[in-house]
């Protein structure tokens, strides 16, 4: 049996846990608790917990800093947060401390005990883990994304376990199962296996990566790249197009979270914690929806009160003059709703992540949340009645628009920096991002990332384009050979210039030279006949 310990500053907490769960029965052993971090050290050097469940906010010594020391002094122990919607951003920091997991508060005795069982299953697998001589190849992806092994260490493992490790660009996704059958919430091991193992099948098709398993329902992918272009919108939309076959098959739905594209082996890290972060704001999400939906009377769907994909749409493409008549016209349908309720806090706070994780996506992928959701959840709770709920989501939209401003004020002029040094260096057969990158003194993989954002086209492709403008500018204006042409405009290899060319035109260069001879004659002739 697993030991379980628990730290809160509230007995009323305390009491709860200890008495709701029958934990000899459920396969733990409940071995005591204590009221803040510097009560609970001497008890956890006694009895050695396996997993450790500490609020966050309480005196003397918090739960962060308790983390922190068990972390140091016990690497052993498993740490469960306990969250409430106003610190949620102090559990992104426990987590990135080294916790196992958080709970959102309110939650249940069974919310509690599938937490626990997932950590359990995690201690157990690391223990088989450590009974191996060899070091496997799930230990090294899940030591690349934990930040847990050198680069110099990472290739030499790889070597060993004939791994091609090395590549242009990295990035990682999260992959998340969740069940779609109401009679059965939680995926069975048999059903969440199969449905791992198809999804598994369908990607590798398209998409180079490694994988392991975090969880029973989670899956980590470290993404392959050849070039910087992020790799979220390919995977987004083949995850998309298994959607409809997941339900049908196996009853349930799959979550992407992905973070930003990585040059060196070191930055997969980076690039996890930017997908956790997604992945958090997700389940956030996800549990105030089902906390919106238990709080509502007769079972309340959503979906028939609100049109959310009207209200993010607007967010994307809306200005302030057209706001106030909007934002009236939505609110309309919210007129029965009592704004002295649990029901309403949880539905403005489900529209305020879901709008948050919108601009992310459309405006700033990386912009900060974690500063912005603790002051909006404040004023959430003052919303009580209509009017009060228009002003916030007219002050709302309005703070959310200023990352869309900011994203196309700071980018344009570096947008245009880049053009104008590619239509004057496009002849230049070495010209390479890296050179792009380095002249606007930004990293290739940020200058990529933005150039394909604000122009909705790769700089690869707007080179390519550059560059055939200018040889069929040449072909119809000179008589130079084709492979003259190909190195006036930056390919030393003819051939491959031919290919591109008919690839972009539809025609190869010869029948381009052609085609707008006959059409130059055409003209003329039609010339003379009008004279």
């Amino acid at each position: 049996m697993k030991k379980i310990m628990l730290v809160d500053d509230e007995i009323l907490i305390r009491e709860s846990i200890r008495e709701r769960v029958n934990w000899e029965k459920e396969g733990f052993h409940y071995c005591g608790d204590a009221a803040d971090g510097e009560l609970a050290l001497p008890l956890i050097e006694q009895h050695m917990p396996d997993i450790l469940i500490t609020d966050i906010k309480m005196p003397f010594m918090d739960g962060l800093e308790l983390c922190s020391v068990v972390r140091e002094r016990f690497p052993h122990i498993k740490v469960i947060i306990l969250s409430g919607h106003d610190d949620f951003h102090y559990a992104q920091t426990a987590l990135r401390l080294g916790a196992a997991d958080y709970c959102l508060k309110p939650f249940s005795a069974a919310d509690l005990l599938q937490l626990l069982r997932t950590v359990s299953d995690t201690i157990d697998r690391e223990e088989n883990e450590k009974k191996r001589d060899t070091y496997t190849a799930e230990k090294l992806f899940a030591d690349l994304c934990g930040g847990l092994i050198s680069t110099a260490a990472a290739i030499k493992v790889a070597d060993q376990l004939k791994l091609q490790l090395m590549t242009s660009y990295y990035a990682v996704a999260i992959l998340t199962l969740s069940s779609t059958d109401p009679t059965k919430p939680e995926l069975d091991p048999a059903r969440c296996t199969e449905a791992g193992r198809w999804i598994h099948e369908q990607l590798c098709e398209q998409i180079d990566y490694f994988m392991y398993k975090r969880s029973r329902t989670e899956t980590v992918l470290i993404i392959k790249c050849q070039q910087s272009e992020e790799p979220s919108l390919q995977l987004q939309a083949r995850v998309n197009d298994l959607q409809l076959l997941l339900h049908a098959q196996f009853q349930c739905e799959l979550t992407l979270s992905v973070g930003g594209v990585q040059e060196r082996l070191q930055g997969i890290h980076i690039s996890y914690l930017e997908a956790e972060a997604d992945h958090l704001e997700r389940r956030m999400l996800r549990q105030n929806k089902d906390a919106l939906l238990h709080t509502s009377a007769g079972g309340f769907d959503e979906n028939v009160l609100l049109d959310r994909n009207e209200l993010l749409d607007f967010l994307k493409l809306g200005c302030s003059r057209d706001a106030p008549d909007f934002v009236r016209a939505f609110t309309s349908r919210l007129d029965n709703v009592n704004w002295d309720s649990l029901y309403a806090y949880y539905l403005m706070h489900d529209l305020t992540v879901e709008m948050i994780a919108a601009a992310k996506q459309y405006f700033q992928r990386n912009h900060p949340t974690d500063d912005v959701l603790p002051a909006l959840q404040q004023q959430i709770k003052h919303i009580k009645s209509h009017d009060d709920c228009q002003h916030y989501l007219l002050s709302l939209l309005d703070q959310l628009w200023t990352w869309r401003q900011a994203g196309t004020d700071k980018y344009s002029e570096l947008i245009h920096a880049a053009k104008l040094y590619i239509r004057q260096h496009y002849e230049d057969d070495q010209l390479s991002l890296f050179d792009i990158s380095k002249q606007m003194a930004v990293s290739s993989s940020h200058l990529s990332k933005i150039f394909s954002q604000e122009t909705g086209q790769t700089m690869t492709d707007y080179l390519t384009l550059i560059r055939i403008n200018k040889a069929k500018e040449l072909l119809k204006l000179t008589r130079h050979k084709t492979f003259e042409i190909a190195f006036q405009v930056g390919y030393k290899d003819p051939h491959y210039f031919s290919n591109l060319f008919k690839k972009v035109t539809g025609l190869t260069p010869t029948e381009y030279r052609k085609h707008s001879f006959e059409q130059q004659t055409e003209q003329v002739g039609k010339g003379k006949k009008q004279r």
